[in-house]
């Protein structure tokens, strides 16, 4: 069992190379698209799942599939934690038996969570090679289901009001970060609108082509669903507006409350998808002869909790924990991707975390509100959608809010 290797801190040290170091050697998606009415509305969670491991597995045609010890998935809604499904997911995509399987769900930070809890198993050397995934069709799995109503009577008093609000709907603490901090309807609709154009401008130029796997899929018709299902090919993200505008955006109505400013419009979308990272210890990559397919490092992540009815501000509370732990400034991070759960809170974090005099390296393909979230796959879509952004020797921080009050980031360097 390899020894644990200390926390790399300040920039010269997280770029440093060390037999030790947890490696990217790939980091796929497929595409995402908007729940019932998308691409995959006739898919299954597991079934996307299983073309983004095969498609790893494919990417990295000299790493023999036994050699990969366990993979977390990231999963919120589906039943049982999913466990089952991704099982049936990761064995149908052609892993070996013997490759262990857990699913992981710490609400919208399941995706990341995923690959950190495969980083630290390799870090602390009890495995050698790992996948970190996340799944989700909100299709299939959204809806009341998801938020429990038959609550401990110890819940209901207004003593413990923080306890209670970790079923608040997610809206109204959108809309609790809007009047607590500030954050006008205006500026979320400006927010939110370039948010489309920035995912449009990435889209029409192939900027995603590198990240995404095409899915074969049977689809319903939506018009005619008694209809046989036919075989199409998902390849692009189809949440994204192309024709967008801050006008547009101003008609919306309120979507959580008569006096609110959180719309459909500049609220993340409810979606379907899937992603993968594959993740090795730099010497077991070398022995391999793998040292030439690595793509990037995992440097460290932090998670910290905040109060449940303004869960959003959490990026804002976890990016600073990341900095002190890795000894790094803000100024050494290229690239932000932080996720677009709502304008509001995203808004907030950015002005919080002093990144509001560089609104180009946030989310600059776009985010939640364009291209979706599908609740355990982000993360995941998020670091995807990070390295290639990314130049050589470059950082970039994923990072998110979290349902129930909490915020996570990671920080990763590309190679």
């Amino acid at each position: 069992m390899a020894a644990a290797a200390a926390p790399a801190r300040g920039l010269a040290a997280i770029r440093h190379k060390s037999p030790h170091d947890v490696v990217l050697l790939s980091s796929l998606r497929t595409p995402v698209t908007r729940a019932y009415k998308g691409g995959f509305r006739s898919a299954y969670d597991h079934e996307l799942l299983s073309h983004v491991l095969r498609a790893t597995l494919a990417a990295n045609p000299n790493l023999p599939p036994e050699a990969i010890e366990d993979v977390a998935v990231g999963v919120v809604l589906a039943e049982l934690g999913g466990s089952k499904a991704a099982r049936m997911a990761q064995l149908h995509a052609g892993f070996s038996e013997r490759t262990a399987l857990h699913t992981v769900n710490r609400a919208c930070s399941s995706g990341l969570a995923a690959v950190t809890g495969i980083a630290n198993m390799i870090a602390t050397g009890q495995i050698s090679c790992g996948v970190g995934a996340g799944m989700e069709s909100m299709t299939r799995n959204y809806g009341s289901r998801a938020i429990p109503t038959d609550l401990w009577e110890g819940l209901k008093g207004s003593e413990v009001q923080d306890a209670r609000d970790c079923i608040m709907p997610m809206g109204l603490t959108s809309e609790n970060v809007a009047k607590r901090y500030g954050v006008s309807r205006e500026d979320q609709d400006a927010f939110a609108a370039e948010s489309h154009k920035r995912a449009s401008r990435a889209q029409k130029t192939g900027l995603f082509d590198g990240e995404i796997v095409p899915v074969k899929v049977l689809q319903s018709d939506l018009e005619a669903p008694d209809k046989p299902s036919v075989e199409v090919e998902v390849s692009q993200d189809d949440g994204i507006r192309h024709d967008i505008s801050v006008e547009k955006m101003a008609k919306l109505k309120p979507a959580f409350a008569k006096d609110g400013t959180s719309t459909a419009g500049n609220s993340s979308q409810v979606s379907d998808g899937a992603a993968a990272t594959l993740l090795i210890r730099r010497s077991t990559a070398n022995e391999l002869g793998l040292s030439g397919s690595i793509i990037g490092k995992w440097v460290a992540t932090q998670t910290v909790g905040c109060k449940p009815d303004e869960m959003g501000v959490g990026p804002a509370i976890a990016i600073p924990k990341l900095l002190d732990f890795t000894g790094t400034k803000t100024d050494d991070v290229k690239v932000w991707e932080i996720n677009e759960a709502f304008a509001s809170q995203a808004l907030y974090c950015i002005r919080k975390l002093g990144l509001d005099n560089r609104m180009e390296d946030v989310n600059p393909r776009g985010g939640g509100i364009a291209l979706g979230h599908p609740l355990g796959m982000t993360g995941t879509r998020q670091l995807a959608t990070l390295m290639p952004q990314l130049q050589e020797g470059e950082v970039g921080v994923v990072s998110m809010c979290i349902g129930t009050g909490m915020g996570m980031a990671g920080m990763f360097v590309r190679e």
